[in-house]
């Protein structure tokens, strides 16, 4: 079942109680960003974490420190690969041996996918959740859409990593390296990848003749972008209870 147009905390709950599982609205992109002068030890790390894996050149050592310094994120990693995922005939028991394993791209996406849910955790709303829908949407429309050199994933999963960590946008982007149309869109700047992000937050939002006017614009599919949406859902959740 799907919550349409939930735009206060108060309404969430209320369908949340209901039964809904799938919920759509602005209350999931609205930005909840609490002035602070002393961030959270652990909202620092999953900071750490992203600003590590987004340098073009990923050191795999500090990686590893920051990972094994705290012992929920190891756990995740391991159960990660020793999943049915993988189904390695030995299993993996130390960090580095893991992150060898992966390779650079798929442990960027990891410690990302990590960083985001964790960094929400501890929030009252579906944020994490709403993150993930976003990436996973924007990473089956990559194919069909120009975005140049830009991860269209990564912009899912950080376009509400504000709210998560309770920053300001730009204070996060300056601690996470990005490419300069990633970093313009998440800013509320002139990009290329506006009419994507828009479509994102259209189909989120349930905004059905926006997100018709987006679809036209981009010469989409509207059934493929519809049913696209859709699996990204699933997928989101499966992520979030297993990360």
């Amino acid at each position: 079942m799907l919550a349409e147009k939930v735009e206060t905390h108060a309404e969430f709950v209320e369908a949340r109680e209901q039964g809904f599982v799938y919920f759509q609205g602005y209350f999931f992109r609205r930005p909840e960003v609490l002035a602070t002068h002393h961030m959270p030890a652990n909202r620092l790390h999953y900071l750490r974490r992203l600003e590590a894996v987004s340098h073009p050149e990923l050191d795999v050592v500090k990686l590893e420190k920051l990972i094994k310094g705290e012992a929920s994120i190891c756990y995740r990693l391991l159960r990660y690969m020793n999943s049915a995922m993988f189904a390695f005939q030995s299993e993996i028991h130390s960090v580095r041996h893991a992150l060898s394993i992966l390779g650079e791209r798929e442990v960027r996406r990891w410690a990302r996918l990590v960083a985001a849910v964790g960094a929400g955790q501890d929030k009252t709303s579906d944020l994490p959740l709403s993150a993930l829908v976003r990436a996973r949407f924007g990473e089956l429309l990559a194919p069909h859409v120009p975005h140049g050199a830009s991860d269209l994933f990564l912009l899912g999963l950080l376009s509400l990593i504000d709210a998560m960590l309770e920053m300001t946008m730009a204070d996060v982007l300056e601690r996470v390296p990005l490419d300069r149309e990633t970093k313009a869109v998440l800013l509320g700047r002139p990009s290329v990848l506006e009419p994507v992000y828009q479509l994102m937050l259209a189909q989120e939002a349930g905004e059905w003749g926006r997100t018709t006017r987006l679809i036209e614009g981009l010469h989409l599919d509207a059934e493929e972008v519809g049913s696209s949406y859709w699996q990204a859902q699933p997928w989101a959740r499966e992520i979030s209870a297993g990360t």
